[in-house]
């Protein structure tokens, strides 16, 4: 009676549930609640279509990953699997703790992971059997152009620091032999901690600045570590110019007590991003749902979304992985950010699409995005995109 009565239940369930794992805890926690509504607009598009799966709604399960604890982000991605029994993960976040939960629980489980801020570069090579994606572009492409940047300011001398992990790291390590290759001196690149004393990071800030450099790179994050040495330096007048990596844009670094006047027109960064068709529906899309677009990675989570909700219509819940390809990439009709019902009723016709999304979204045979990126500056006490490269 009881197995019965399950799978009547289970044939009448009209849910399918999906997890977002992001760090809504740790050092991007004032961005991250940004990503999973980006997400989970995606997710109630595809609900309200009514044909997503013959009708069926999706369920958004959140769980949070810290960004750099891997142990807690590979317990959370178990009970998303094991106990809500998500079919698919959009996330994780930060690089590090994405790859411990792709090797560790997705990977076995044979499940689909994407992630829409996850850039090291090192995650290309992830043995994944076609099971890990994700929507923003890798930092080898990342460091290059924050080096292209430097070095159009006219910087003779750097120092850099890192936040010491999988994303700090390797956006280091590009970012450095870029800048060697353009002339720039790197006279130290000098790793940091997360979640450390002010001390400790005032130490760091005057070790950066006895270098007597031109500019300092602060690779990091922006509720963390990179913030307080950012914030120093700022309120000890230590450099004349700064750039920042994706992890340190957003606004919620002026709700930190940063020198905004000290700060302008001398900082520089970059982050993933275009200025094209789907970025502008997106954009108004967002604004119709009260959903803020500024912070870092919300055009690539709703994109991370999208793409997982129409892979699984193209394949009709099955081999999920299999399709992401398929639609994300030429040949097949465009579908931009509110045009996900357009795409859903296409792909259960049989025809084929080619999701360009907010993002521009084009994967790689490895399920790497491409992507373009935006530089920005910080202007009149806020960040200001400047050009898209």
């Amino acid at each position: 009676m009881n197995r019965l009565f399950k799978f009547l239940n289970y044939k009448t369930n009209n849910t399918v549930k999906i997890g977002i794992l992001l760090g809504f805890t740790g050092p991007i926690e004032s961005i991250t609640p940004d990503m999973a509504s980006g997400a989970e607009l995606a997710f109630k598009e595809v609900s309200k279509s009514n044909i997503f799966l013959g009708g069926k709604k999706i369920e958004a399960v959140r769980a949070d990953s810290t960004c750099t604890d891997s142990d807690t982000a590979v317990k959370a991605a178990k009970k998303l699997i094991e106990e809500d029994k998500v079919i698919a993960i959009v996330g994780a976040d930060c690089s590090g703790v994405t790859g411990a939960v792709a090797s560790q629980v997705t990977i076995p489980n044979n499940i689909v992971l994407i992630s829409p801020s996850s850039t090291s570069p090192g995650l290309s090579t992830l043995q994944d059997n076609k099971l890990f994606f994700r929507t923003a572009p890798s930092d080898a492409r990342g460091g290059e152009v924050l080096a292209d940047i430097t070095a159009e300011k006219n910087v003779q001398r750097i120092v850099i620091t890192y936040v010491n992990n999988d994303y700090g790291v390797g956006l280091a390590d590009v970012y450095r032999e870029e800048l060697k290759k353009k002339g720039i001196e790197v006279f130290v690149s000098l790793s940091h901690q997360d979640n450390l004393s002010e001390d400790y990071y005032q130490t760091i800030s005057s070790t950066l600045n006895s270098y007597n450099a031109d500019a300092l790179c602060i690779i990091g994050y922006i509720d963390n570590g990179g913030l307080q040495i950012f914030k120093n330096c700022l309120d000890n007048k230590y450099f004349k110019k700064y750039f920042l990596s994706d992890g340190m844009i957003g606004d919620s670094l002026f709700l930190n007590g940063i020198d905004k006047q000290e700060a302008n027109n001398k900082t520089f960064g970059s982050l993933p991003g275009n200025t094209n068709k789907g970025s502008d529906m997106f954009i108004k899309l967002a604004n119709n749902n009260n959903l803020r677009v500024d912070g870092p990675y919300v055009a690539e989570s709703y994109d991370a979304a999208a793409l997982l909700t129409l892979a699984i219509q193209a394949g009709n819940g099955k081999n999920i992985s299999k399709h992401i390809l398929e639609v994300a990439n030429k040949p097949g009709i465009k579908i931009y950010p509110g045009e996900l019902k357009k795409g859903l009723k296409l792909l259960s016709q049989g025809k084929k699409i080619n999701y360009v999304g907010a993002s521009n979204v084009e994967l790689d045979n490895n399920g790497n995005a491409r992507g373009s990126f935006i530089e920005n500056v910080i202007k009149n006490g806020k960040w200001v995109n400047l050009k898209q490269r």
